[in-house]
Formats: structure tokens, sequence, C-alpha cells
């Protein structure tokens, strides 16, 4: 974003990963509008007449306008989105880090709502809810069929008030209702410590409004307790995406000032932005540099970062940011693939339109949209593998998905190969007792890719992967 670029609405560029986030940068809208198709404008409201007169009950104006732009903009791709007042106050409350609901991050498992991970200390968290619980039903609605967007939206609501949830937990084969008491949920995007000494972790869940902050905070105390820091992991696993200004920060706390991050470009010309490791670049208007107080080794610290399948977005800009300044190496499995930019424009005091306006593009002008970073080391989940890595929803599987620009896709015979031999392993895990699958958590000694990246930083050997398929889609250049 240049200097000269005025500020009036909120742009995105979040990810189908966990829950629906986005990346927040900011844009003008268009000077002019081209002209109007008046005949397809005439059929349009002739449909609505004949809507309001002819259906077989009266009908809500209101709604049927809006149910008609949400169909409008929910045809061009999965990431654009139109706003009512309900979900508008919820899209911004997502990017602070509080909301009110039941604190559980999901994503969709044929056709339900699969719990990724309760929030630490939620209500949802507190009520026993577990990884990979289904939600059948919210309430008395049946989940089959919603978005993750509709389910979001019953989810949440005022505090103090309830939810009935009903849970299909697989692995015990039973379904049972949980009633749940909604609440503020205030997320908390970064966690670290030291591993051991001489050698720091610090992993991000989310990019939002506080992450910056609290991610300097971590680094001080890591410092703190380990002033001769010889190594650090940076974890973005799982990590969906966030606010623009936040990767930009991240990224510019290991980068040698005013080195490029990331560029944008799209049809309008406030779309064609380079964002570069200056403070100019990822400060807020009223602050001061948030990066001011971090320990000037953290520039030179060897780094790894840790990516997978569901790290998409703003994960994905400072993964390929650090990768391609050869200033960290990059471990693990190949990232969701979502490198699409939307701008957030207010239609109104309490409603608004997200759409995509543009792609980015890494610093060695590489888009990743359909792709992902792929590793420099690819490490997977376990010692025994990544068993289930193909099952995971990534943006090339999504309908309606925007392409890279290099032509029609193809499918895989690969990766569908590799998915179907990955549904006959659930299938016998699921016999297993519960406690024979459990995963270890992020961040402890038996969190194998943590325990690679760290063995990487000390100059231990590394198991590398063996079972992962590489989405080999043709790469996008773009000269900057």
């Amino acid at each position: 974003m240049g200097q000269k670029l005025k500020i009036t609405g909120w742009v995105a560029a979040g990810a189908v990963a966990g829950v629906l986030t986005t990346v927040s940068l900011q844009t003008v809208a268009r000077g002019s509008l081209a002209p109007l198709p008046l005949e397809e404008l005439q059929q349009l409201a002739a449909v609505f007449g004949m809507v309001k007169s002819d259906y077989v009950e009266p009908v809500d104006e209101k709604k049927l306008i809006s149910d008609a732009i949400s169909g409008m903009v929910a045809g061009l791709d999965p990431h654009s989105q139109y706003f009512d007042k309900k979900s508008f106050k919820e899209f911004r409350e997502g990017t602070t880090g509080r909301f009110v609901g039941v604190g559980i991050e999901i994503s969709q498992e044929d056709g339900l709502i699969k719990v990724v991970s309760p929030i630490e200390g939620s209500p949802a968290f507190r009520a026993g809810l577990k990884p990979n619980d289904l939600i059948t039903k919210i309430d008395d609605t049946a989940v089959r069929g919603l978005s993750l967007n509709e389910a979001v939206k019953r989810m949440r609501g005022e505090a103090n008030t309830k939810v009935l949830l009903t849970i299909f937990r697989k692995d015990e084969s039973r379904t049972f209702p949980v009633t749940i008491t909604r609440e503020e949920i205030r997320t908390q995007s970064v966690r670290g410590k030291v591993m051991e000494p001489g050698y720091g972790w610090i992993r991000l869940s989310q990019f939002q409004e506080r992450t910056v902050d609290d991610f300097v905070k971590k680094v001080e105390d890591i410092y703190k307790e380990e002033p001769n820091l010889k190594g650090l992991v940076l974890d973005l696993r799982n990590d969906p995406g966030g606010l623009l200004d936040a990767a930009v920060a991240i990224s510019a706390a290991f980068l040698p000032e005013n080195v490029t991050v990331v560029s944008t470009d799209g049809q309008l010309a406030e779309s064609k932005s380079v964002y570069k490791a200056a403070p100019e670049f990822y400060q807020r208007r009223s602050g001061s540099d948030p990066l001011r107080n971090l320990p000037a080794a953290l520039k030179n610290v060897p780094l790894v970062v840790l990516v997978n399948e569901g790290s998409a977005s703003a994960s994905e800009i400072v993964a390929g940011a650090l990768q391609d300044h050869k200033r960290a190496t990059v471990m693990g499995s190949q990232t969701f693939g979502k490198g699409s930019v939307q701008t957030v424009r207010p239609l109104g005091p309490d409603t608004g339109l997200k759409i995509t306006t543009a792609r980015y593009y890494t610093p060695s002008g590489t888009s990743i949209q359909a792709k992902g970073i792929v590793p420099n080391v690819l490490i997977d989940e376990s010692a025994e593998g990544s068993p289930f890595a193909a099952l995971r929803m990534r943006e090339a599987d999504l309908e309606k998905h925007l392409a890279s620009g290099q032509g029609p896709e193809t499918k895989d015979p690969e990766r569908e190969k590799a998915r179907d031999e990955a549904r006959k392993r659930l299938e016998e895990e699921a016999k297993k007792p519960p406690q024979d699958r459990k995963v270890p958590e992020f961040g402890t000694d038996k969190d194998f890719p943590l325990v690679q990246a760290l063995n990487r930083l000390k100059g231990q050997p590394v198991l590398v992967s063996k079972t992962q398929v590489i989405v080999d889609n043709k790469e996008e250049k773009k000269e900057n």
C-alpha cells in the first residue's frame, strides 16, 4: 500500500480453514462505475415484483433484496460475501479477537460442522467439547446443509444466552446434547516458551489486532529467560489468517528494513501495491512502531517456520516472505493456498460487501493461489507419517475458487489416490480405542514436527516426510 493511499475501508484476505477469517488491508473504492446493464436490471426488478405479488405467502422485501445480493456475491468465489447487519458486526469482532459465542474453532466435514479446537477457557472448553467432535444440530436446526458462516451465526448471540448443541463423538460412537451459555470470548493468538536451553518456540494461531503487541511481549519474555537464544521456531500451523498489517509486522520483525514482504495486483489501481518491512506499512495511524522494543538479535537468530495444510492467507504471506528472503527454513506440509485479497466496503452504517479485488504475490513474484507455499523441508505430522493429511480441505478444493491465471486446472491423480488411501486408514483408525488416537498437543516434546524443527536448528538429523503428495499447479509470476 503506497503512502498516498487513503484509508476508507477494510480489505480482507482470509481463509476457509477452521473458521472463516480475514486479512484486513485498506483501500479506496473505485471512483467511477461501469454502465449498468439496464435490460438485466429490468429482469431482476420483474422477478422481484412477481415474487412479491405471486408467491404463496407474503415475503419480506428487505430479505428478498438481501438474499439477491448474497446470491450475486456468493457466485463469484468462496471468499466474497455480503454482510447483513449481524454478520458485519461479527466480521468486525473477528478481527479484534473478541466476540460473544461458545468459543470453538470449526470446519466442515461431510456436510456437518467439525470442532477443530475449543478455545482454552471458553464455555465450549469447560463443557468438554473435543477436537473432531461433529455438531449435528444447533438448537432445533439440523446442521447438514448450513454453511460455516450460517453455523457461526447460530452459535453466536447475546452474552448469558444459551445454545443447545447436539454432538456426535466418533471415537465413542455416541450422540449427546450439550447446553452452553454464551459469553464474551477473548482469543489468545500468541503462545510461546523456551523449549530447551538456547531454543524458543512462538505459535501464532491467528493474526488479530493484538497479535503484534502480544508477539513482541512473548519475544521479550523468551529473551529475558534465555538471553543467548540460538534458534527460534515460528509456528504457523493451522493459522487461517487475519489482519494484513499484522502479517507485514511479523515478517518485518525478522527481515531487513524496507525489503518487500508482499505485493498485490488486481483490476483497481489501488490493488497494485507493494508492502515493505517498514513501520509505515504496518503501524496503526495513531500509534508508534509496535516493533521498536524487540531485541536486535531477533533479526539474525536462526529461524524455522512451521506450516501445514491449515496455514492460510496471512500466515502464507509471512512464510512466503521469510522463505523468499532466505531468512528462514520453512518446514512442514504444503499450505492451504489462499492467495487472494478481499476488500471490505461499507454499504451503509451496518452492512458491507467483501469482494475479491486482487491476488497477492510473494517477494519473488510468485502467486500461491490454489497452490500454497511448498516448504523447504517436508515434514510429516508424526513419525508414522501424515496418514490423513490428504483429506484436508485446501483452496483448490473449494467450489468456484479463483484460479492462478495459468489456464485450466487439472485433477492430480496422485492426490486422488492418496485421498482414497487416507479414507481407508481413517476407517481403521476409528476402530482403535480413543487413548490410542490422541494427537499430541502443539508445543510439547511429543510434537513431532516441532522436534524436527528444533533438530534442524541444532544441526541434528531431521526425519523428512514419507507420505506427502505435493499439489503441483503451475506457478504464476509477476514482475514487480
